[in-house]
Parts: structure tokens; sequence; C-alpha cells
């Protein structure tokens, strides 16, 4: 403990002495971090631990805007059933290391260690009972006790490398030995997304994948308006892969927690089929009911919603009383109620997307330090990498273990 107090202390000396002379010197720092996201404060703190003299960067007028606004204001913080099977990735295997090295019991730890109460919703999601600022409140008193610099309004204008990285900005020259760039994907532009670490990645000759809106909610040619705000538990399926969550009708098309799940998977072509009673068998349901003379939307009114029914029943298949339908008749309506064929028209884009799909191709990272195989000294962490997690805690976890695995070599 003794080494790495004094190392700490030297640290901040340094930066003590950087900030007195920074007329026309460049700032200089061991460290520097590109983002004050999760990922970002993540590393700075645990190279702040190791007595690295560490500075952060961040564009915005405050650390986390999207710490600040996810989970509905209550930061969904973990999944504790993160595994590697819950990301998409072009190489499944690389985020192993990373999330075996900070799971979710150590990001549980950390924040009971700071006093915060959470709670379970539903599938392992972890969130605060109180906000999102006491997520922020934590990473402030952490990366205080680390010596870690935090400086906001900062709007970098070029980034090179010679011996050291030379940073330019409005708020003048930087140096550094180790560069991480935790600036995020281009998802909630409003509140400061943008490509920077993409554009970074590209200038020093590393390869980004496809570019995509992920966990974004899809349009329709023919929206169902009339039902917007209506939710259907469901099983919703893109090829081989499905999610059983609510679906929610909006004015533009789908969304709620389902569709945000699978959005991941569609490429923009293939049709979705929805299964809306995924815990009945529909033919023996509507078999049954047929000497009745209910009407179909009767009779699927007592399992989904009842607006819901009056429109698929228009839509899909005339309502009518349940013995005036043949058996072929009702099969076929069953097959419809498990095998609803959806086309969506397109996403609602970047604007609505929670993560970026695709990245900083992980084939050109170590996958336990995050740094550039090509470029010493340069590392990207966070959702600028090409690994996303599925909705419901994994991005953060991703965001924490990957910040904490460059944190320790940096």
């Amino acid at each position: 403990m003794g080494k790495d107090y004094c190392r700490k202390k030297q640290g901040e000396k340094r930066m003590s002495r950087n900030r007195e002379t920074r007329g026309l010197t460049p700032i200089t720092a061991e460290v520097i971090v590109v983002g004050a996201g999760a990922a970002g404060l993540m590393c700075a703190i645990e190279a702040g631990k190791r007595g690295r003299s560490v500075l952060v960067l961040e564009r915005n007028d405050k650390p986390g805007r999207k710490i600040g606004i996810s989970g509905g204001g209550r930061c969904n913080f973990t999944n504790i059933h993160t595994t590697a099977e819950n990301f998409i990735s072009g190489n499944k295997n690389f985020h192993r290391s990373a999330l075996s090295g900070y799971t979710p019991a150590d990001s549980i730890e950390l924040v009971e260690r700071h006093g915060i109460r959470y709670h379970e919703k539903k599938l392992g999601q972890l969130f605060c009972d109180g906000s999102s600022g006491e997520i922020l409140k934590m990473l402030g008193r952490e990366s205080e006790k680390a010596g870690v610099e935090v400086r906001l309004n900062c709007q970098l204008s070029s980034i090179r490398k010679k011996d050291r990285f030379l940073l330019e900005s409005n708020l003048g020259s930087m140096t550094c030995e180790s560069l991480v760039i935790a600036s995020g994907g281009l998802s909630i532009p409003k509140i400061g997304a943008t490509g920077f670490g993409h554009g970074i990645a590209k200038q020093f000759g590393l390869r980004v994948t496809e570019l995509r809106p992920g966990l974004v909610p899809l349009t329709l040619e023919r929206p169902w308006a009339e039902l917007s705000g209506v939710s259907v538990e469901a099983e919703v399926r893109c090829g081989k892969t499905g999610f059983r969550e609510n679906i929610l009708f909006t004015h533009r098309g789908l969304s709620g927690p389902a569709i945000l799940q699978i959005s991941n998977y569609w490429k923009g072509k293939e049709p979705m089929t929805v299964n809306l009673l995924p815990d009945k068998q529909a033919r023996e349901l509507l078999v049954a009911e047929r000497q009745t003379n209910k009407e179909l939307k009767t009779v699927l009114g007592q399992y989904l919603p009842q607006r819901f029914v009056q429109q698929w029943c228009m839509r899909s298949a005339s309502s009518r009383p349940m013995n005036r339908y043949s058996t072929l008749e009702l099969e076929e309506i069953a097959q419809r109620l498990h095998r609803w064929e959806i086309h969506p028209a397109d996403t609602e884009g970047y604007a609505k997307a929670e993560v970026t799909l695709g990245g900083v191709d992980t084939g050109e990272l170590s996958s336990k330090t995050m740094e550039s195989r090509r470029v010493p000294g340069l590392y990207f962490i966070g959702e600028v990498v090409d690994v996303t997690g599925w909705l419901g805690g994994y991005n953060f976890q991703w965001a924490w273990a990957s910040g904490h695995a460059a944190g320790q070599f940096v």
C-alpha cells in the first residue's frame, strides 16, 4: 500500500506542476481518457489506483450523460445473469476475458460499498432504488479518491503520435503515454454522441466494422397507430433468435423490450414472426369453442388485450361466431396466432437507439488489455468497440468490464 500511495502522490504532483505551466507548455499526463462515461471513468479510476496520473476529457458540460438517462433515470447498472452469450460481436469470444475479470458481483460490491440501494426488476436486471445520479456520485467519489482529473467542455481538434500522443483542443495542447478512447457510439446524438472514436480508429489504420442502430424501435409501412400504447406479451423471432417479452405498439411501428432485443438481429430484409400465445395451444383453444356462438374476438379477448384483438381480427382474420368456422379455418387462424408475420420497414435510427452495433474491429485489439495491436499505447473500450450487449444491463457490464481491463495496463 505504501508504494502505491507514493506513486499516486507523485502522479498528483506531476499533474499539479503541469497545471501551473499550462500557458505555453502542453498539459502532460501519463494517461488521457477521452470520454467520461461508464467505461472511461472505470478505466481512469483503475489506472489512478495504480498511481498513474490520469486526465479524463469530456466534450459535454457534465460527465456521464448517458448514465443519467439510462434505465428510465434509475440506471440498470448490471445484469446478474451476464455471460458472453448475451453479446453480439464479430468475435464471439473476444469479450470473455474482460467479462471474467470484472463480473456482476464486482459491480454489485462497488454499488453496495457506496450504500446505494438497488432492486432486481426482472430477468436479472438491477436498478437503483433511487436515481442514476447515485451512480454518477459514486463514480465521482471513486475518481477523486484515485486522483483522477476530469475536464469538461473539451473539444478535441486533432490527435497525433510520435514518442507520445499529442492532443490539440480548445483547452490547449496535451500529451500522454497512454491514450484511451471511450467516446461511445452514435446512439442518442442529442446527448452528444458522435462517431469520434470510430474516426480516431480509422485515422490510426484500425478497421471499423459496419455500424447500425441497436436496441432500437422498428417502423412499419402500415403502422397500427390506433393501438399506440398497447402492450402484448409475446415471443418475437428473427431467424434462429427469439426473445419473449412485451411488444409495444407505437404511432410509427413497434417497440418494447422484445422488439428492442430482436432489432439487434434484424438486418433490414427478412420478416419477423410473433407468437402471440407462447404459453397456449391456439388450435385447442379455438376448437374447444367451435360449437358456441361466441365471436372469435370474444374468445381471443380472454388471452390478449381487447384493443389488439379487435384490430388483429380486422386485419388478419374476420371475427364471426365460432360455430361458423370450419376446423380448417380455425387451424389457419391458430397458425397465424403462433406465427404472425411482420415486415419492418426500417428502424427509428440512432436518435432512438440505445446502443450502436459494430465498432472498432476486435481483431485490432488485445482481449486482455484492450490495447491496439498496431499502435502501442492506444486503447479502445466500451461502446466504441464491436461488442454489443442485450437489453437489460449487459452493456453497462461491458462498459465496467472493458474499462477495468484497460485500467490495469494503461
